[in-house]
C-alpha cells in the first residue's frame, strides 16, 4: 500500500515539473516573440531620384574618351550631358519649317524629334548641383550652378514655349516692405500667374550610355 501511495506522489511530482518545464518555455517564448525588428528608413522619392541622377552622370563622365574624373568637370561637359539626354526624351518640339511650329495641340503627327522637357531638364540640374556639393564639392566651384547652365535652361526654356504654343509666364514674386512706425508687413496682392506644359516631368527619361 505505502509502495503504491509513494508510486502516486512520484508520478505526481514528475507532472507537477513537466508542466513548470512547459511554462517556462512558454514564458521564454512569448518574451522572445514580443521584440520587435530594428526599423529602417526609406529614402525620399527625391533623394532616390538625386542619387540615379547622380551616379548616372558619374557613369557618363566614365564613358567619355578619355574618361573625365568629378573633379575635372566643368559646365561644358554639362551642357555636353544636358544635350546628349535629348536622345531619351519624350517632348515634341516643332521645328520652325513644321507646319504644326507653335501649336499647342497638332492634329496629326509630324517629324519633328523628340526632346527632354525644359522642366525635367531644370529639376534635374538642380538636383545634382545639390547631389555636387553634398558629395564634398565646393559651392564655389559647381558646375551645376554656373551661369552658363542658367542661360542655356533660358533658351531651352523660349524656344519650347514658342515651338509648343505654349507660353511660359514668370512666376511674379510678392513685394515685402515694412513701415517704420508700426512695422507691419505689407504683402503684394498681385496674383501668381504659372503655366504647366504637358510632359514636363521632373523625372528624366534616360538611360546611361
Amino acid at each position: 500500500m505505502l509502495g503504491l501511495i509513494g508510486e502516486k506522489n512520484k508520478n505526481k511530482n514528475n507532472t507537477n515539473n513537466m508542466s513548470g518545464e512547459r511554462g517556462g518555455s512558454s514564458k521564454e517564448y512569448g518574451e522572445g516573440s514580443s521584440s520587435s525588428p530594428p526599423t529602417t528608413t526609406t529614402p525620399s522619392r527625391y533623394e532616390s531620384q538625386k542619387r540615379r541622377d547622380w551616379n548616372t552622370f558619374g557613369q557618363y563622365l566614365k564613358n567619355q574618351r578619355p574618361p573625365v574624373a568629378l573633379s575635372q568637370c566643368n559646365f561644358n561637359h554639362v551642357l555636353e550631358f544636358l544635350r546628349y539626354l535629348d536622345q531619351f526624351g519624350k517632348t515634341k518640339v516643332h521645328v520652325q519649317g513644321c507646319m504644326f511650329y507653335g501649336q499647342p495641340e497638332p492634329p496629326a503627327p509630324c517629324t519633328c524629334p523628340l526632346k527632354q522637357a525644359w522642366g525635367s531638364l531644370d529639376a534635374l540640374i538642380g538636383r545634382l548641383r545639390a547631389a555636387y556639393e553634398e558629395n564634398g564639392g565646393s559651392p564655389e566651384s559647381n558646375p551645376f550652378a554656373s551661369a552658363s547652365i542658367r542661360v542655356y535652361l533660358r533658351e531651352v526654356r523660349e524656344c519650347q514655349a514658342k515651338a509648343r504654343g505654349i507660353p511660359y509666364k514668370k512666376k511674379k514674386k510678392s513685394n515685402k516692405m515694412t513701415t517704420n512706425n508700426t512695422n507691419l508687413l505689407v504683402v503684394d496682392d498681385s496674383t501668381n500667374n504659372t503655366s504647366s506644359s504637358s510632359n514636363s516631368s521632373s523625372i528624366m527619361h534616360f538611360s546611361t550610355p
